[in-house]
């Protein structure tokens, strides 16, 4: 097994729970795949993010993991029904977080611990805007740009 470090410390991952190596069926679950399929699109249809959807699922429905029943992720899910998002989700969450320290940053002026967030912060979204660019699902030319982030996000 491998252990990953941090990214921005020099510190070694923090331990936490992992998901069994090898699944069972769970025999609880009262929902077919076709049905949990459903589930999926119709609140995709409504605009829920994948991972709002998970959530949904395992808290309402008593389904613990959609890929382990169905097969496939909700995302891919989605995407075969073409339900699509303008942004990927953790893209769009390192957006907010950018847009939200901005604000303090604003109040604050001199608290550097906040800067040193805001750089990180927009490090990660360059990082994923260039992954995404390249495998596809950002065209070309977008751009990240803090000043016009708020209108991406709202």
């Amino acid at each position: 097994m491998i252990k990953m470090a941090r990214q921005y410390s020099g510190k070694k991952g923090k331990s936490g729970s992992k998901k069994p190596l090898f699944s069972t069926p769970k025999t609880w679950v009262r929902y077919s795949p076709k049905e949990i399929e459903r589930l999926v699109v119709k609140f995709g249809k409504q605009g829920i993010k994948p991972s709002k959807i998970g959530l949904i699922l395992r808290d309402s429905y008593g389904i613990p993991s959609v890929k382990e029943i169905v097969g496939k992720k909700i995302t891919k899910i989605l995407e075969e029904h073409n339900i699509k998002f303008d942004l990927p989700e953790d893209l769009e969450s390192l957006i907010k977080r950018a847009i939200r320290i901005r604000e303090h940053f604003k109040k604050h002026k001199h608290d550097m611990t906040a800067k040193r967030g805001l750089i990180l912060t927009e490090s990660k979204i360059r990082k994923l805007v260039k992954y995404y660019k390249r495998i596809g699902k950002l065209p070309k030319e977008w751009k990240y740009d803090p000043e016009k982030a708020k209108l991406i996000v709202s």
